[in-house]
């Protein structure tokens, strides 16, 4: 069968047939099969010709199933494809499942890779090609599925259809050396200051400790204090510096013996004198709040420096106590919300008391009373209450017996509800602890390198190696938030495990004929906020079949 276009003397219009040719003893004549319609113009004779050759298809399939729609095979046929048309007619019972793979992590997220510049971190990326593809991988593997190098592999190969040799990944991280890092350093921090305009006036930073599975130190791996209690295990102390929104700014490695609150100038420092940031004003939690930090935060006051810092408030000098402690200092900004702005030299002590903060310290506090009478009915010795929140509220009588002490108690209560920071800056009272309870996110920075991006345990021993993994888990992690932000602006917001878990479910089924040994590709289905995401970031994907290869016989 095939289409034919009649055109006749006595008419304008030309005919398209689906015509057969019938052989009739010597002669062969063609058999007019099917009428399609008259054309009268160029565009109507084209529509009827791709409406002819989808029928046809369907009257040469018989009663075969088709995977995919004739008019699919037909738009096919027109794009320039080597294909016949008789390799899309498949025969359901000749196809096999060979492979399940995940295409949306690739789809998007690999764009992502190559938006953001990071195909440039490794050295002469033109002439390194191959290794720039490892890189991407085992990065966009990290965002899937943060495992070992060794499991990284094999997640690749079996969810993605990605075959990397492990030494060869190994070799990608030795090229992920200083001059690489700092590439990735500053690549991620002009993305992040693009989506601010012309600078970024706000650093928050934090800092965590990354333990190894190993127990033998060098330069960079030290034994010191553990956030993870495991002290008898060798770490290293990272730092992180993002934006209000949580998007990354830069990171610092410090041995792990150095304790986190003498790490903040020398990093403050590095990263100001990096990227030559005219004004910021930097935010820290309480930890950072040492007298040497203070002053050296002060004396950069010259280049800009405006800082805000959790305050100890109970541990403050006795003057500023009381005049924290005395209501009168307080006026009323909200319903149950009052604030006080108290002198402390050249700098200012930020309090904030808050009716329904007062509540919950106060429930809080009853409770672990309650808790610790029930221990002390049971046993009144020392030894049998270990927990320091506990102890607070105890005194001793005698040489060992224990009982509460209602003054602690009393003492403790005047301070519920009072939270503060200490600040050089000229903003407004409300706008500096507006800007200090946005620190919530960089600890959601955290939680998301160390649990989603699995940033540690670490399974490497050498510097090169460590310093080389956790490059690749701050790429993972930039690009995870820049999607978040981006979908969250154009869309809706959507946690960053939601859009991984949404982007897994976008996947290929690889379907092999085992008759006509062609090899098809079929796309799932993409739900409302996949497509959303797929928009946001221009990609255009087709959930029609299509041919991956045909093998040899």
């Amino acid at each position: 069968m095939f289409v034919r276009v009649k055109t006749s003397p006595n008419s304008v219009g030309k005919s398209v047939q689906i015509v057969q040719s019938v052989r009739k003893g010597e002669r062969i004549t063609q058999k007019i099969v099917r009428h399609i319609g008259m054309a009268y113009d160029e565009d109507e004779l084209k529509k009827l010709k791709s409406l002819a050759q989808s029928i046809k298809l369907k009257l040469e399939a018989g009663g075969q199933e088709f995977l995919f729609k004739p008019e699919e095979i037909v738009k096919l046929g027109d794009s320039g494809k080597k294909y016949k048309d008789s390799d899309y007619i498949v025969n359901v019972k000749n196809l096999k499942e060979e492979q399940r793979r995940v295409s949306g992590i690739h789809d998007v997220y690999g764009k992502l890779f190559l938006d953001l510049g990071y195909d440039k971190v490794i050295a002469r990326p033109s002439r390194n090609k191959a290794t720039v593809d490892i890189f991407k991988n085992i990065v966009l593997a990290r965002v899937t599925n943060p495992v070992s190098k060794m499991a990284t592999v094999d997640l690749l190969e079996e969810d993605f259809g990605v075959t990397l040799d492990l030494d060869r990944v190994y070799r990608m991280m030795d090229d992920l050396d200083e001059p690489a890092i700092e590439r990735l350093k500053k690549i991620t921090y002009q993305n992040t200051l693009n989506l601010f305009g012309t600078k970024i006036d706000v650093i928050f930073y934090d800092a965590t400790t990354v333990y190894f599975e190993s127990f033998e130190e060098d330069s960079l791996k030290r034994n010191g204090f553990s956030k993870d209690h495991k002290h008898n295990q060798p770490q290293v102390l990272l730092v992180l510096m993002v934006t209000t929104d949580g998007l990354p700014v830069d990171y610092e490695i410090f041995p792990g013996d150095i304790f986190e609150g003498h790490m903040l100038i020398p990093a403050l420092t590095k990263i100001r004198k990096k990227y030559d940031i005219d004004s910021v004003v930097f935010v820290a939690d309480s930890a950072m709040l040492l007298d040497d930090n203070i002053k050296c935060l002060e004396d950069l006051e010259e280049h800009n420096l405006s800082y805000i810092v959790g305050a100890r408030l109970k541990n403050m000098a006795a003057p500023l106590k009381e005049k924290i402690l005395d209501g009168r200092n307080y006026r009323r900004v909200k319903t149950d919300h009052s604030i006080a702005e108290i002198s402390d030299g050249d700098r200012k002590v930020i309090v904030s008391y808050s009716e329904s903060r007062a509540r919950k310290d106060a429930s809080d506090r009853k409770k672990a009373v309650a808790k610790l009478i029930k221990k002390l009915d049971r046993s009144a010795s020392a030894k049998s209450l270990s927990n320091h929140g506990y102890r607070k509220y105890l005194k001793v009588e005698g040489k060992s017996k224990l009982s509460l002490d209602e003054t602690k108690i009393a003492t403790d209560a005047k301070w519920d509800g009072l939270h503060g920071v200490v600040t050089n800056s000229d903003l407004p009272p409300a706008s500096v602890l507006s800007k200090y309870n946005d620190l919530w996110n960089v600890e959601a920075a955290f939680r998301v390198t160390k649990h989603d991006l699995a940033v540690r345990p670490v399974y490497h021993w050498k510097p090169r190696r460590i310093k080389a993994h956790i490059g690749i888990c701050f790429a993972a992690y930039a690009l995870v938030k820049h999607l978040e932000y981006r979908v969250r602006l154009q869309y809706k917001k959507l946690s960053i495990e939601k859009i991984r878990y949404a982007l897994m479910k976008v996947q290929t089924s690889i379907l092999f004929d085992r008759d006509k040994r062609i090899r098809y590709g079929l796309p799932s289905r993409m739900k409302k906020d996949v497509r959303k995401i797929y928009n946001i970031l221009d990609i255009k994907r087709s959930i029609t079949p299509y041919i991956i290869e045909k093998c040899k016989m």
